[in-house]
């Protein structure tokens, strides 16, 4: 079993920054790929980024010029930075990773970014 936390949500205004993060436990060895996803109310769960073993970087298109994902593999901790925050960005932010055939899921964080 894998288990993943996330932390660092909250409430910002615009034009603010937060920093995620997503500590991975349980039966995983070593680096693994992280990703993380959003979803905003009524909406489907989308791409944000994701980082390969080798912390080589991946964004959605809209996303990459504000956010930066990152990881500390001696902690088993991946990390999003989020800047110039918009209120669209509002949703809760989960991290994935696959381990043995499947996907593991936080159970997220909510971001909320006011006008």
């Amino acid at each position: 079993q894998v288990q993943l936390v996330e932390s660092g949500g909250g409430l910002v205004p615009a034009g603010g920054s937060l920093r995620l993060s997503c500590v991975a436990s349980g039966s995983i060895v070593g680096l693994n790929p992280m990703a993380w996803y959003r979803q905003a109310p009524g909406k489907q769960r989308e791409f944000v980024a994701r980082i390969t073993v080798g912390s080589d970087p991946n964004y959605a298109y809209s996303l990459k010029d504000r956010f930066t994902i990152s990881r500390d593999g001696a902690k088993n901790t991946v990390y999003l930075q989020m800047d110039n925050l918009k209120p669209e960005d509002t949703a809760v932010y989960y991290c994935k990773t696959p381990w043995a055939g499947r996907d593991y899921w936080g159970p997220g964080t909510q971001v909320t970014v006011s006008a």
